[in-house]
């Protein structure tokens, strides 16, 4: 069992991450790896888990999202779908790249086995494209509740066109700022 790497942001290392797991098959089911740190490392992509969290999405369309962490809580996410199917997106917000608030997205299902890698700098939303969603998300860094930010799932300078319409957000999410009023 391997994992085959695919970086999104024009090839660089220091962008978002395609994970490709290959599972095991035979007649009881399947058997894939999550995570195996040596190779992701040697890949350019170490680094330590502290938090492992567990979402559940009810309905299709739903969104949620574009969250982060401030500096110096930034973190590394590496999202899995495990039961139904999203549409992953990170959103670079670093201050000084030249891609900021440009997006990159994949969809994650439990039958492609493929896990999105959110460097540190990158905000990060989903829409559900099924009902009965189930992410496994691994952070590099501890949830701090002071440093939690986020950007409007409808923010016209991330410029997103979420594939279904949006639904189901949380009130948190609409009342994120838009780029400019607030936002870090």
């Amino acid at each position: 069992m391997s994992l085959e790497i695919e970086h999104l942001a024009g090839g660089t290392e220091n962008g978002p991450a395609l994970v490709r797991r290959t599972p095991f098959r035979d007649g009881r089911g399947q058997f894939s790896r999550l995570f195996a740190r040596e190779e992701l490392a040697a890949a350019g992509l170490d680094f330590e888990i502290v938090h492992v969290n567990h979402s559940a999405t009810t309905g299709k369309g739903t969104v949620r999202g574009f969250h982060y962490q401030r500096p110096p809580h930034g973190e590394i996410k590496l999202v899995s779908c495990i039961r139904g199917a999203v549409l992953d997106v990170a959103v670079d917000i670093r201050p000084d790249s030249p891609s900021r608030f440009r997006s990159w997205a994949a969809e994650l299902s439990a039958e492609n086995a493929t896990a999105m890698l959110i460097p540190e700098g990158f905000a990060h939303g989903f829409q559900a494209l099924t009902d009965q969603v189930e992410l496994i998300y691994l952070h590099s860094a501890a949830y701090a509740p002071d440093a939690a930010a986020g950007y409007r799932f409808d923010d016209p300078a991330i410029g997103f066109d979420w594939p279904l319409e949006p639904a189901n957000l949380s009130e948190r999410d609409r009342s994120w700022p838009f780029v400019g009023e607030g936002a870090e």
